[in-house]
């Protein structure tokens, strides 16, 4: 009997566990702080470079593309190398890709630079996660350990603003980047001390056709969601998508035929696989979404800069931090599913809040409304990871982890395409029938969007800027009002659902 009792329950895990799990917070704190240090880096960039507005968009749209296209196929070559190995080598590969960004002598050379860093960026959080599940044998223990992930990527979030304006402040753009490096030079000390390999006891060839595949999935896909957001439903932007879909339909017809896939689809059959990953994906959805139209509220109709405005958002990271690092223990007393029910629940009333936001204490509403809204998604974020990585057999927790990390990248794009479309057909709606004479003289291009109203008020007389931005503004807030409230209708349904399909899940 006591043999069985050891063999049934997995070890727990010790202090070289922790003090790894603190190692890999670094490349899941840098995945976030990067990001948005990014952004804020552009105004600079664009002035020392003379990069145009395109140039400028594929800085950092050339990083997330890649990013999101190599995440499959690094995952499953962790599997195959180790996962250790993957990390230090992407963290290595990482570090000089971020010198060459900060050092690149035209918006040309940047682009490059910020396409190696994407690529070697995919390594980072499948290798970060699978490694988590293998350090952390114990369910409970790997919901705490992944919980603290997940708190390390908002923190990123929180801080990325205090400390993209200290260093904008005081160095060049290129401290940006620079920024990594110190973080990859951690890794790669304390790595391989505190850090285990793992790697698939089989040795097995990674299939290159469908690493292509792969790529050329993910990238149309999530090119033609981010430009439907920012231009709306066009042509080009259909093309992509319906080119990735077909190229995905591929992928999936190709895995199946395989022996040893990239991507085991038998996992998808699992009720707690689908149903988690699935949660994630519209969870990220709705919070990508959200996120955008804050910020666009904040720099479009209060007027804020964008280190002020990321100001105003890092309460939100805040409550997701709190939300990931509690739900796991929360969940050893309750089941995941209901926890995970009663955060969307929750995230659904601060939407509700935030359809509240108009007047003079519309930024205090905002704040309040989304805080509420990130405490309720942190314990989702953290738990839906957890049911996914750990439904998932040893040998493919690399490939796992990706799907874990390329799910969210998905819903999130389709987030912002989706409420971002909401946002601007109710604007163009509003601007056309608004029976006001100041927006009847205006350039027809102010008609179809609040970014654009704004730059046309700056050629204008007081009287007709005044007349148009008040016109354009409220026709926004609309418009924000309505995404918010279907978003609390969105966290509603999926909270239904969550109870209804885990209904019957352990507790992890």
């Amino acid at each position: 009997m006591a043999m069985t009792m050891t063999m049934t329950n997995p070890a727990t895990a010790g202090r070289r566990e922790w003090a790894g799990l603190a190692v890999l917070t670094l490349p899941a704190l840098l995945a976030s702080l990067e990001l948005t240090v990014t952004n804020l880096a552009l105004p600079a960039i664009g002035e020392d470079l003379a990069a145009s507005g395109t140039q400028l968009l594929w800085i950092v749209d050339v990083y997330a593309f890649l990013l999101a296209g190599s995440l499959v196929t690094m995952g499953a070559l962790g599997d195959r190398i180790g996962r250790r190995r993957l990390l230090l080598i992407g963290a290595v590969a990482y570090g000089v890709a971020s010198v060459l960004a900060a050092y690149a002598p035209d918006a040309g050379s940047l682009i490059v630079a910020r396409a190696l860093m994407g690529v070697a960026g995919s390594t980072l959080m499948p290798s970060t996660l699978s490694l988590v599940t293998s350090m952390f044998a114990d369910p409970r223990q790997r919901a705490v350990a992944i919980g603290v992930i997940v708190a390390a990527v908002s923190g990123g979030t929180a801080i990325g603003p205090l400390v993209g304006g200290w260093l904008l402040e005081r160095f060049w753009w290129g401290s940006a980047f620079l920024l990594a490096v110190p973080f990859m030079t951690l890794l790669l000390i304390a790595g391989p001390a505190l850090l285990p390999e793992r790697r698939d006891a089989v040795t097995r060839r990674l299939d290159v056709a469908g690493a292509l595949l792969s790529l050329g999935a993910v990238l149309p896909v999530v090119y033609g969601l981010k430009q439907i957001a920012a231009d709306g439903p066009e042509v080009t932007s259909a093309v992509a998508v319906v080119t990735g879909l077909a190229l995905a339909g591929a992928f999936v017809r190709r895995q199946r035929t395989l022996a040893d896939p990239l991507v085991d689809l038998r996992l998808f059959a699992g009720r707690t696989f689908s149903a988690a990953a699935g949660t994630l994906a519209l969870g990220i959805f709705v919070l990508w979404g959200s996120n955008y139209a804050v910020a666009q509220y904040l720099q479009l109709v209060h007027g804020l800069s964008p280190l002020e405005a990321g100001l105003w958002t890092a309460p939100s990271a805040a409550g997701v931090i709190a939300g990931s690092l509690l739900a796991p223990r929360i969940a050893r007393r309750v089941r995941p599913s209901v926890v995970i029910a009663t955060g969307l629940a929750v995230s659904a009333v601060g939407h509700l809040v935030l359809t509240r936001t108009q007047g003079a204490d519309g930024l205090a509403v905002l704040v309040a409304g989304t805080v509420v809204v990130s405490a309720g998604l942190g314990p989702m974020m953290a738990l839906a990871t957890n049911l996914v990585i750990g439904s998932a057999p040893p040998h493919r927790s690399g490939a796992t982890a990706a799907i874990a990390s390329v799910v969210p990248q998905l819903g999130g794009a389709l987030g912002i395409a989706v409420l971002g479309s909401v946002i601007t057909a109710v604007y163009r709606g509003r601007i056309s029938s608004a029976q006001v004479p100041e927006v009847a003289r205006v350039p027809e291009v102010a008609h179809d969007s609040l970014s654009a109203a704004v730059a046309v008020a700056e050629s204008l007389p007081e009287r007709l800027a005044s007349g148009l931005l008040g016109t354009a503004r409220a026709a926004f807030v609309q418009g924000f009002h309505l995404t918010a409230a279907i978003n609390a209708v969105l966290m509603a349904g999926i909270a239904l659902l969550v109870v209804i399909l885990l209904r019957e899940d352990v507790r992890r």
